[in-house]
């Protein structure tokens, strides 16, 4: 039977939900969860009874229950607030409440024919044991399973499950094969071998279409904490992964005549990791922008755009940083009063509330991002940078440090490293060597941050090492020109005093180092 309400086709022969022809990516639970509910719209259905149908009688919270119903709310453009299509009856239960329109699902004579692959569609296939030791056998799996969830929390993904993941477990089948039998456009594959005290992970990714390699890399590092290593390999290779699959959707979607509303988000993300310069965060927007004019209610496109606005005040691209953070909060609060489990949303939230010295809301919106995803780096470094802002540099290393183990590799973890260098020049006059350190670091990350730059010509300038800090400034000024003190003075974000004597240090060694006072 096929449902149709709003933009939606609910197909419950072939498990699929449509929004007019796109396919949308919903979880086998939250599927199971939306049939029960329109199938019984015309009444009100009780907690118990739910959770006895789609759960299966296990124990769930109320607001695991919450949080799943606001996650199958999400995934058919409703809300928690609007409560248009799912309402909430207090004390009672839950009702679809939306105008359905049944038509009969196409059988047709032979095999149905294959849609095509949604997009970010990806199978992790049980991982090798190459120790030798079947007794090894839980670790690996753990790796595998661990991997599949937090794959499946990357925002628009479709992951297959582990229970059909495993029924291709010791079996040497054809990767295009694979690809063709689930629908999907991605296979993860990869082994685990202990000797000793050392564990070595490979990994790659290729793509289904025709096994070509995308991606691979390898962990190797000394066992401590067998679980806590467990989780830091798995947390790397997701959010790794997750920059990886984006690349080829981009890569693939440069091909398409008629790009949709989702090819073009990607191709914005694309752009976006290419690195955070103008020369990127342009055309990203542009991107982003397209996007929206496709589909308004692409919530992805609209997170991103803001994003996009709030980089652009946060690295002094602009005198005009407040209109920028001002449009990105508005923009944020639309997106998360359409997709409340939005983790980005949040921590790009919580950047702009950090940033306008409302740090403790900033803080809430953190812990919030990394309640929904608990590989959320950008969290993190958000939590450290309001920390720097709230005068207790102190406090900003472990913050910085759970971001780069969680992501070393991440776009933004050339801002973590330089924010760790403003953060010593904050606490005492003595530590601008370790500044330099941290500032360099940071550099050597990302060559194109010109905020580092300046920060290492601030910090060389107060050691006396003035020809080094007119370099640094030089350089910095070569990727920013339009970067003055007076656009430094003007970018209020915290009336500490702490941050502000910290502040004062680093424009003294702006002053020192020769940049222009514009």
């Amino acid at each position: 039977m096929r449902y149709l309400f709003d933009e939606y086709t609910f197909d419950t022969g072939r498990r699929e939900l449509r929004r007019g022809t796109e396919l949308v990516s919903v979880a086998p639970q939250l599927f199971d969860l939306l049939e029960f509910l329109i199938c019984n719209r015309d009444r009100v259905v009780g907690k118990d009874e739910l959770v006895a149908t789609v759960w299966k009688g296990r124990i769930v919270s109320d607001a695991a229950l919450t949080t799943r119903l606001n996650a199958a709310r999400s995934a058919i453009g409703d809300t928690g607030q609007r409560q248009s299509l799912i309402k909430t009856l207090p004390r009672k239960g839950f009702r679809f409440v939306g105008a359905v329109r049944e038509t009969p699902g196409i059988e047709p004579a032979g095999p149905a024919p294959q849609t095509a692959p949604a997009h970010l569609s990806i199978v992790v296939l049980p991982f090798a044991n190459l120790s030798g030791d079947p007794e090894q056998d839980y670790l690996v799996d753990g790796i595998t399973e661990s991997l599949t969830t937090d794959l499946s929390r990357i925002r628009r993904s479709f992951v297959i499950g582990r229970h059909t993941a495993f029924t291709y477990k010791g079996k040497v089948i054809d990767l295009r094969q694979i690809g063709r039998e689930l629908n999907i456009r991605y296979v993860v594959e990869g082994s685990v071998q202990r000797a000793g005290t050392r564990l070595r992970v490979n990994v790659k990714l290729v793509n289904a279409d025709d096994s070509s390699h995308l991606w691979s890399d390898r962990f190797d590092k000394a066992v401590a904490d067998l679980f806590d290593l467990q989780d830091e390999i798995v947390s790397r290779l997701a959010n790794t992964l997750n920059a990886q699959l984006i690349e080829a959707e981009a890569r693939r979607a440069e091909s398409i005549p008629h790009p949709d509303s989702m090819d073009l988000y990607l191709q914005g993300r694309f752009w976006w990791n290419k690195g955070l310069t103008s020369e990127n965060l342009r055309p990203a927007r542009q991107f982003f922008e397209r996007a929206l004019s496709v589909d308004p209610g692409n919530v992805d496109a609209m997170v991103w755009m803001a994003t996009v606005d709030t980089v652009t005040a946060c690295a002094l691209l602009t005198d005009d940083h407040q209109p920028l953070f001002a449009s990105a909060e508005t923009t944020l609060l639309k997106a998360l009063s359409l997709a409340p489990n939005h983790s980005w949303a949040h921590v790009n939230l919580a950047t702009v509330l950090v940033y306008t010295n409302r740090i403790a809301e900033g803080l809430a919106e953190c812990e919030r991002a990394l309640a929904l995803d608990r590989n959320m780096a950008g969290a993190h470094g958000v939590m450290g940078i309001a920390k720097l802002f709230a005068g207790c540099a102190a406090d900003i290393e472990g913050h910085l440090n759970d971001a780069l183990r969680l992501s070393p590799h991440d776009v933004f973890a050339f801002s973590w490293l330089s924010n760790m260098g403003f953060a010593k020049m904050q606490l005492e006059t003595e530590a601008e060597a370790e500044a330099v350190t941290w500032f360099q670091r940071g550099i050597e990350t990302n060559r194109n941050n010109a905020f580092a730059h300046f920060g290492l010509a601030a910090a060389l300038a107060h050691l006396g090492q003035f020809s080094e800090a007119h370099a640094a400034a030089k350089a910095g000024l070569a990727l920013n020109p339009t970067f003055s003190i007076r656009r430094f003075k003007r970018f209020s974000v915290s009336d500490n005093p702490a941050f502000l004597a910290g502040a004062r240090r680093v424009l003294k060694g702006l002053h020192l180092a020769g940049v222009p006072e514009g």
